[in-house]
């Protein structure tokens, strides 16, 4: 589980954001850059180079 005070404080470095915990991914999803940041041992990982791209699927969710 992710602190949600940490998580209300983390935007997209792309776009500045608001991001969303995908707890069962390990994710941090951000609609507005396309972008899933990856959560390793509960510690965001805020580097669009280790960004992937979200599918079609998850950005209209």
């Amino acid at each position: 589980m992710l602190d949600p005070k940490l998580l209300s404080v983390l935007v997209c470095p792309v776009s500045k954001a608001p991001l969303v915990y995908d707890e069962e991914k390990q994710e941090l999803l951000c609609k507005a850059s396309g972008l899933a940041y990856p959560v390793r041992d509960g510690i965001p990982v805020m580097l669009e180079e280790e960004a992937r791209a979200l599918t079609t699927d998850e950005k209209l969710d």
